[in-house]
Formats: C-alpha cells, sequence, structure tokens
C-alpha cells in the first residue's frame, strides 16, 4: 500500500482534539500564547504582541498549501491552546514531517503535547502510511529536544548553519526521526506515559 496525503482531520484523544486550524481560534491562541516571549522563542520572530501579529503568523501557516494545521484543543476547556503542522510532505517517500508547533506555556509538561504527537503520529503511521516521521528543532532548544527524545524518536543528526534567525544568527537545526517499525513499541510507551499522568 503506497502512502497517503495528509488533509484537514480531526484527531480526539482524551485530553486534546486536534482540529484544523481556522482564524475562529485566533482569540484562544492570543489568549494562550500572545505576546509571550518564551513561548516564541524557538519560532522566528519576536512574540506576536497584538490579534493582528498573531493572525499574520496564521497567515503564513494557512496560506501555505504544502502545510496542514491543526488547533490543538484542550478538552476539558474547549479551547484553543496552540497549533501544529504536518509539512515536508513527500508522499512518494512516504515520509512527512511535524513541526511549526507551539502551545501556550501553561501546557507545558502536561498531557497536552504526549497526546498532541501521539495523536499525529498514530495517523500518520496506521492511516496514511507514511515509513518516515521527522522532527526537527534548534540545536538552543534543549527543551523541545528532550520532549522530542521522550517520544521515541531518534536523533540523526544536525544540520549546520541551517537557518538564519530574525536576530540575524544561525541556527542548527538538530533532526529526529521515527519509522514505521519503530512506532509500535513508541506508541505502547507514549499510551503508558499518558495512562500514568
Amino acid at each position: 500500500m503506497s502512502a497517503l496525503p495528509p488533509r484537514p482531520v480531526t484527531l480526539t484523544g482524551q485530553h486534546v482534539e486536534l482540529v484544523p486550524l481556522t482564524f475562529d481560534h485566533l482569540d484562544d491562541l492570543f489568549a494562550a500564547g500572545g505576546g509571550d516571549e518564551e513561548v516564541w522563542r524557538w519560532q522566528g520572530g519576536p512574540a506576536p504582541r497584538t490579534r493582528e501579529e498573531l493572525r499574520e503568523r496564521m497567515e503564513g501557516v494557512l496560506g501555505n498549501a504544502k502545510y496542514v494545521p491543526f488547533a490543538v484543543v484542550h478538552r476539558a476547556s474547549g479551547r484553543a491552546v496552540g497549533w501544529t503542522t504536518y509539512l515536508d510532505v513527500a508522499v512518494a517517500d512516504e515520509r512527512l514531517e511535524i513541526g511549526w508547533t507551539w502551545y501556550g506555556r501553561a501546557y507545558w509538561r502536561s498531557a497536552v503535547n504526549t497526546e498532541t504527537k501521539l495523536l499525529l503520529l498514530t495517523h500518520a503511521f496506521e492511516e496514511l502510511g507514511m515509513g518516515r516521521v521527522q522532527l526537527k528543532t534548534d540545536h538552543r532548544n534543549e527543551r523541545s529536544q528532550a520532549a522530542i527524545a521522550r517520544l521515541g524518536a531518534r536523533r540523526e543528526g544536525v544540520l549546520r548553519r541551517h537557518r538564519r534567525r530574525p536576530d540575524g544568527s544561525w541556527r542548527d537545526s538538530v533532526y529526529f526521526s521515527l519509522l514505521a517499525d519503530e512506532w509500535p513499541a513508541a506508541k505502547a510507551r507514549l499510551t503508558e506515559r499518558l495512562a500514568t499522568g
């Protein structure tokens, strides 16, 4: 079976629901992370200080035909608390990337990221038929690297001087991946982590 391209869908878990990102989520997202420099530190620019600035960021995500973005909705509150995206999709090569992810700081170190990634990875491997899912982050973003490693992804290497940051400095990008044959064990660990809190 060949892989399928990702499409806007709703993925539902116990703690979060991933729904297609729209401008209807703008107010919730601004309340969750607008103006918080720590949330936006690694997102390629300063924190959006106004709803309009966040809307401009959203336009960049929603306007890119190569992205499939999701709002991360916290089920207990019914509010969007971040977004995440499928990108760098290569159906013929059975691979995609999960990235452009952020959550409001109140949801860090909660079940939100674990379940979001569990839903996205399950969909990618089990419904879309992907053989590889990659994730990458700034080499200075140790919190993100640790979170990716906890998913069971393997660190593959570093692309040096990969991307210019808004301040003019150069980012090295640390790449991680999970392969389809590694997914069952990773899924079991993630499911157990969610169950034990």
